[in-house]
């Protein structure tokens, strides 16, 4: 039986986020024939119609109000189910990004809805959606099979492939009623400048403890731009207030599955474990032979991350400049 499935594209410094593009992705293969109804919010959502299209988006639906312009918890959350409830959406589709879980749940609630958060697979199996999540700090994974009704999902970012599939997509205007709103956003500063968003990067370069203090980060810093990547942290190194918060990784910071997790410095705690052992391939270097850290990587470099890193990084630079 085939479904409409609502995606709620997110942007992010004036461009679609990648989240967006494997959601789409993901809702062409729950649709089952059906309609994959795109949302843009804001009043520049325009300019995105033709990237949606290009990925399979049947229907665009532009929310343009003026209070739709920067996130707040309550136009979003009032502007979303309104149009839930316009286009009878069999599953709606977010990231698992701060956006997606401050919204979904709250929407899922007001509409009585089942939810599904942080899921990393998504299928179809005799008309029934099943979504996998991890459970207990990722030892574990659960499968949430829906047979009836309607569904919310919020997906965690690079877990799903993102294929093309142009299409001509119908664009809807749609205007929503928002009222009674709370919270008014004055000014957003930013604690970390540029670079590539840890949540979605492809490459990560991560510092714990080991890195002694915040010049520390500097090499990270340097092999992270050479290979396009984000750096991040354990908890420990923000603890020590080596770097900001915001580059926390674990079971209390971010969870991340990058291609590419390079781990210096850091013992492996079990919280820290939770946040990032989904990556693809993790490397780590620790002079401590014995460190947890080993028992999770794919590759381990036992030794002093002050001389292994700069290598490294002259190492890469000269496989990028003959690749």
């Amino acid at each position: 039986m085939s479904k409409k499935v609502l995606v709620f594209a997110e942007t992010k410094d004036g461009k679609l986020r990648n989240i967006s593009f494997e959601a789409i992705t993901v809702g062409q293969g729950l649709s089952e024939g059906g309609e994959v109804i795109v949302s843009l919010f804001g009043p520049e959502a325009s300019q995105y119609v033709q990237e949606v299209s290009e990925y399979g988006a049947n229907k665009v639906y532009l929310l343009e109000d003026e209070s739709l312009s920067t996130f707040t918890t309550d136009a979003y959350t009032q502007a979303l189910c309104q149009l839930i409830e316009e286009v009878q959406a069999d599953v709606i589709l977010m990231g698992h990004t701060a956006i997606g879980k401050d919204v979904a749940p709250r929407a899922a609630a007001r509409l009585g809805l089942g939810l599904a958060s942080d899921c990393t697979g998504a299928e179809l199996e005799n008309g029934n959606i099943i979504f996998t999540r991890p459970i207990y700090a990722g030892k574990a994974f659960q499968k949430k099979v829906f047979n009836k009704g309607k569904v919310f999902a919020t997906l965690r970012p690079n877990n799903f492939d993102i294929q093309k599939n142009p299409n001509e997509s119908e664009v809807v205007s749609f205007q929503p009623v928002i009222k009674d709103i709370r919270t008014i956003v004055k000014e957003i500063v930013r604690k970390t400048a540029g670079g590539v968003d840890l949540s979605e990067a492809k490459v990560i370069i991560s510092g714990g403890r080991g890195v002694k203090n915040k010049d520390g980060f500097k090499p990270l810093q340097e092999l992270a731009e050479v290979l396009g990547g984000a750096v991040g942290a354990s908890r420990g190194a923000c603890d020590a207030d080596y770097c900001d918060y915001s580059l926390q990784i674990g079971q209390t910071g971010k969870v991340v599955t990058p291609d590419l997790y390079i781990a210096c410095g850091i013992s492996g705690a079990i919280q820290h474990l939770a946040g990032m052992s989904n990556s693809k391939v993790i490397v780590a270097i620790n002079k401590d032979p014995e460190a947890p850290i080993f028992q999770v990587a794919d590759y381990g470099i036992v030794g002093d991350l002050f001389e292994v890193v700069p290598l490294l990084t002259e190492e890469f630079k000269k496989a990028l400049v003959t690749a």
